[in-house]
């Protein structure tokens, strides 16, 4: 806005011989309104393995923030090391002042345990949960050691070998030894299963999002999951792949395979982080505790 009206639009209009309409800049001075009025504040929790480098969740944070300014809330967001939650303990120490945990994506088995804690205490307690690619993983694991009792389940990518490996190698990748640039990658479309938490916030069943990994939710257990309660919430068209899976009575208990922070924007914020933030609010204004800093006015 301060470049508008400093001219800036005429001057490169002007040097690049170009025809333009009138500027109108309506939609950027509402964001800039929206963000200035912002009366409430929630605090998520991102659990990684990065967290001490945070320009490597940088897109997940701008869009926590995007979520932020159509919920008219800030976001603080605080950084939890996932090889610090050792046990439940360690994660109510940590967790327990965040409004919603989010688990973004990765690679390697380093602080995977201690994101499949911060899973579980999401889930027993309520908290609204959103996982992504990995997270997403991170979340169907935990269903499946904490739910339906396969304590070993894990991911072929951590244990090869495993008995109850509910996370796999996508059927198209098996095999495969030289690895560059054969990894799902770039734009698919997905089906939502309707009456979803996914149906609620995109308002559609028919969307498309960006990939960007090698395993998958591994479909040989797929009717046992859904036996114990766990809902596939999208999947490829042809129904093969599963693409997202989300917690049935929760107001916000969803993993997604794929990356929304990718599509996320300042004045379009992403469905789902939309409503993982309008989660997180309701969920603070139902648990708010004495002294939090909400009640202290802080």
């Amino acid at each position: 806005l301060m470049l508008e009206t400093a001219g800036l639009t005429n001057v490169v209009a002007r040097q690049l011989h170009l025809q333009t309409p009138p500027t109108d800049l309506t939609e950027w001075k509402e964001l800039i309104s929206r963000i200035a009025t912002r009366s409430k504040t929630c605090t998520i929790a991102l659990v990684g393995k990065y967290v001490k480098l945070h320009d490597a969740y940088l897109s997940v944070m701008e869009s926590l923030y995007h979520a932020g300014f159509e919920n008219e809330s800030k976001v603080n967001i605080k950084w939890v090391d996932s090889e610090h939650l050792v046990d439940q303990n360690c994660c109510a120490e940590e967790l327990s002042d965040a409004d919603g945990i989010i688990v973004p994506g990765g690679f390697g088995d380093r602080g995977i345990e201690g994101m499949i804690q911060a899973a579980q205490y999401a889930r027993e307690n309520h908290v609204p949960y959103f996982g992504i690619c990995l997270g997403m993983q991170i979340m169907v694991m935990e269903y499946a050691r904490n739910v339906l009792g396969y304590a070993d389940a894990n991911s072929s990518e951590f244990t090869p070998e495993g008995h109850h490996n509910v996370i796999d190698l996508m059927p198209d990748q098996q095999g495969v030894e030289t690895k560059g640039g054969t990894m799902r990658l770039g734009k698919y479309p997905c089906t939502i299963t309707p009456g979803t938490k996914m149906a609620e916030c995109y308002g559609t069943l028919n969307i498309d999002e960006r990939h960007r990994h090698r395993y998958e939710f591994n479909n040989e257990f797929r009717a046992e999951f859904e036996e114990k309660g766990l809902v596939i919430a999208g999947t490829s068209p042809d129904g093969r792949l599963v693409e997202a899976v989300e917690i049935p009575g929760r107001d916000f208990h969803l993993g997604a395979q794929f990356h929304p922070e990718f599509k996320s924007r300042p004045n379009r914020a992403h469905p789902l982080f939309k409503g993982f933030i309008a989660a997180a609010l309701k969920y603070q204004s139902e648990h708010t505790p004495t002294d939090h800093p909400m009640s202290l006015g802080e």
